[in-house]
């Protein structure tokens, strides 16, 4: 089907989900950003999209390169002069791309040069037979399932031209491996751009959360991101439910589409929802609680697949978070040092229940994952020099 057909079936959704004015707008970011311009350099980021997959895979890793003395661009697969990029790279990086007309005459192109091509994947959307594990997918009208129904990308991942895959976590590099590829986790990581917000919101972060502290409320915080984690959330709804009953002072905040499930619905007067908002906003609603939760589905592939970003976004303003104990939730957080990992209810009751009843260790575990983010999870002090060698070998 028609790539812009697709495009079209997401735009649906997003006015649908959003509403005119809100989902108007996002519809014509994306549209918008087609047409940006695109210098030359020596690596070039095909993306399919313009959120925060886009955000993270493609511009922040292309800042990172720069900063390691590579010169990088991003543009979308639907820009209309694609194909004439092919003189102006060395290295090309595809992330969730459709295999369309314009995606193959590029890399066509690009082998008859013999430059580079590495496919990018943060999730496991290129392979149709997960998409029995991703919550959402039922959910999506026809247009939008056209977008998974081969895999977003998957025949680049096969095309026997292409050794080499990027990727976020060593579950997903376990994956691609099957695959017989040559792979490099590249972990998501916060901008400089981030940083700077982070660093002017925690100056004014004390007057933000005064009110909240004159009410004694503890305002407990699930910034869902995407509309495909209602099945994870749901998994720790019992154990929100006895937060709730426990503590009076407890205050749920919701950020994104999220359905919950009727039976929170008796403590709706001490739950607040919020919309997707811009980026900067964003963080500021993050840091406008006191405790981060990021629960998935343990054990579900496509759960397992996603990375620890929620730990850091929240980890650089110094909120804690208590996480579901995945592969790399376990990997990234130092249980009861920077963060709290949860493998059932009761974990989940026992965790949240101590940084409710301490201050004093919300402080301390907040700075402990705001020094672990900056160590691990910025551009500017990424560590991935094996990568850097490599792709500085084929310019």
């Amino acid at each position: 089907m028609n790539l812009y057909l697709i495009k079209l079936g997401k735009a649906i959704k997003t006015i649908q989900r959003e509403g005119i004015v809100r989902g108007g707008k996002r519809v014509l970011t994306a549209f918008f950003a087609m047409f940006r311009l695109v210098g030359s350099g020596d690596v070039l980021f095909i993306t399919g999209g313009v959120g925060d997959s886009a955000l993270y895979r493609s511009f922040h890793v292309a800042e990172e390169l720069e900063l390691h003395g590579l010169k990088c661009s991003v543009t979308l697969q639907d820009n209309p002069l694609l194909v004439s990029y092919t003189n102006k790279f060395s290295v090309f990086v595809f992330h969730r791309t459709l295999y369309t007309g314009g995606v193959i005459k590029l890399i066509k192109k690009i082998k008859e040069q013999n430059k580079e091509i590495i496919f990018e994947t943060d999730d496991l959307v290129y392979d149709p037979k997960f998409l029995e594990h991703m919550d959402y997918f039922k959910n999506m009208n026809a247009l939008e399932r056209k977008l998974y129904e081969n895999g977003v990308g998957g025949e680049i991942l096969r095309n026997p031209y292409v050794k080499v895959c990027t990727t976020t976590t060593t579950f997903l590099a376990n994956k691609l491996k099957e695959e017989n590829k040559e792979v490099f986790i590249v972990p998501n990581k916060l901008s400089n751009k981030d940083l700077e917000i982070a660093k002017e919101i925690l100056q004014e972060l004390s007057s933000w959360k005064s009110k909240s502290l004159a009410l004694g409320e503890v305002r407990i915080g699930y910034f869902s991101g995407t509309i495909s984690h209602n099945k994870d959330f749901a998994t720790i709804t019992d154990a929100l439910m006895e937060i709730m009953e426990k503590y009076v002072n407890i205050k749920l905040v919701l950020a994104g589409s999220l359905d919950i499930e009727n039976k929170l619905n008796k403590f709706k007067n001490r739950i607040e929802h919020l919309l997707f908002v811009p980026r900067v906003k964003h963080f500021q609603n993050i840091a406008n609680v006191d405790i981060n939760i990021s629960p998935l589905e343990i054990g579900n592939p496509y759960c397992e697949s996603k990375s620890e970003l929620k730990f850091f976004e929240a980890g650089i303003l110094e909120i804690p978070t208590v996480a579901s104990a995945t592969q790399t939730f376990c990997e990234a957080i130092s249980d009861g040092v920077d963060g709290f990992v949860a493998r059932d209810t009761a974990e989940w009751v026992e965790k949240i229940s101590k940084l409710v009843e301490s201050e004093e260790l919300r402080k301390t575990m907040g700075e402990k994952a705001r020094a672990k983010a900056l160590q691990d999870y910025t551009t500017k002090n990424s560590h991935g020099e094996e990568y850097y060698v490599y792709l500085k070998s084929k310019i």
